[in-house]
């Protein structure tokens, strides 16, 4: 199933895309894709619906991330041999892991906002898998069994936040808007491996990166299992699994986004985004 969240901000709907591409009201079945519903057993309640029989909704309505309140939003650093390569860092032995704060999620096509003082806007292209159930000290041939479904990340990045202001990856990586999510959270039976899909992106039509899953230092079940062991991953959250080379900062000049700029990204059969850089706004 595709899942996705409709409406002006702060007010979205559940929706499911049906078998003929036309998005579906899910209102009257679940509250909303969040947290507390997917430990109610959204999903499971879901897939008892007729969608044909809901609701459409009206095209051109925005679609709002896939998940709503997100209690954990968590980064994978360097987890691709050649986005390390093109970073100047060696591979790391184990997963490089970070958070996002939930407050930078939005809309898959919602713009991108430059941070106040920013000078080094970044892109990233990420397979991200939203946890369905309360998983500690997971086994790692039972990790993917706790995805609720996967879902496409732009893990926006201000390079100079990241590495200049103290150390602290976090402070690169939350601005507002900063976590552009869906359009559609693809539930996990439909993922046949996640380790097996196609992911790129472009700017202004130039294609930046254009990499695959395969490549990935650490999976995704490794990831979860790994997380597993530190804290307690609750429905909702979010592991961003990392990129593949072709950032702006690993580029010769670095290349990062000024307002105007374009971003396309997607990953094979969960979706694309677009999103439009503009300055600061306050």
């Amino acid at each position: 199933m595709k899942l996705l969240r409709f409406g002006p901000k702060g007010r979205e709907k559940p929706g499911i895309v049906d078998k003929n591409g036309t998005i579906r009201d899910l209102s009257s079945v679940v509250p909303d894709i969040s947290p507390a519903s997917l430990a109610a057993g959204a999903i499971a309640k879901i897939r008892k619906a007729r969608p044909e029989k809901l609701p459409p909704v009206l095209k051109n309505t925005r679609i709002g991330p896939c998940i709503s309140t997100t209690g954990n939003f968590i980064g994978v650093g360097l987890n691709f041999a050649d986005h390390a390569a093109e970073a100047g860092v060696s591979v790391p032995g184990q997963p490089f892991i970070f958070n996002k704060a939930p407050s930078c999620i939005c809309g898959p096509n919602d713009d991108t906002m430059i941070p106040k003082g920013s000078t080094q806007v970044d892109w990233e292209v990420e397979l991200g898998a939203v946890i369905g159930k309360r998983t500690s000290n997971i086994a790692k041939k039972d990790a993917l069994g706790a995805v609720a479904g996967y879902c496409v990340i732009n893990d926006i990045s201000e390079r100079d936040f990241q590495i200049n202001r103290g150390g602290e990856v976090t402070k690169g990586k939350s601005a507002e808007t900063f976590g552009p999510l869906g359009p559609w959270l693809v539930t996990a039976d439909e993922v046949a491996n996640p380790q097996r899909l196609a992911m790129w992106l472009s700017v202004n039509g130039e294609m930046r990166q254009n990499g695959s899953t395969r490549t990935m230092i650490f999976g995704v079940a490794h990831l979860i299992w790994y997380c597993s062991q530190f804290f307690v991953l609750e429905p909702g959250d979010i592991i961003a699994t990392g990129t593949p080379s072709g950032v702006g900062f690993g580029m010769k000049p670095r290349k990062f986004l000024k307002a105007g700029d374009i971003v396309r990204l997607g990953v094979e059969g969960l979706g694309e985004q677009q999103q439009t850089v503009v300055k600061f706004k306050r």
